[in-house]
């Protein structure tokens, strides 16, 4: 199984998304073609309702341990109640550009 799929289906299991989205980043980034070492994941859950933006955080990467101890280099989180999603209009941030790594100067 691929490791999009992986994070998919573990973070689906574990949170209960009203919305998600794992977004493969990796070409935006000095890695070789078809990588799965960069991703962006949105997730929208009713389990953040109360909780501080870092241990949303930790919710997720309690989850993804063994993806990012392994092949996973970085993981950018947006991480919503559904009432921060609405605010938000739908949309999460998009990611910066990768200039690590890179041979342009």
């Amino acid at each position: 199984m691929k490791t999009q799929s992986i994070i998919e289906q573990k973070l689906s299991q574990a949170l209960s998304p009203q919305y998600l989205e794992v977004i493969n980043e990796s070409n935006n980034h000095s890695v070789p073609a078809n990588s799965e070492t960069h991703f962006k994941v949105i997730l929208v859950s009713g389990v953040f309702e109360g909780v501080r933006k870092v241990a949303r955080h930790q919710k997720i990467y309690g989850v993804l341990a063994d993806e990012l101890a392994g092949g996973v280099h970085a993981l950018a989180i947006h991480a919503y109640t559904e009432s921060e999603w609405q605010e938000a209009t739908g949309t999460a941030p998009a990611s910066p550009k990768c200039a690590g790594g890179s041979k342009e100067k």
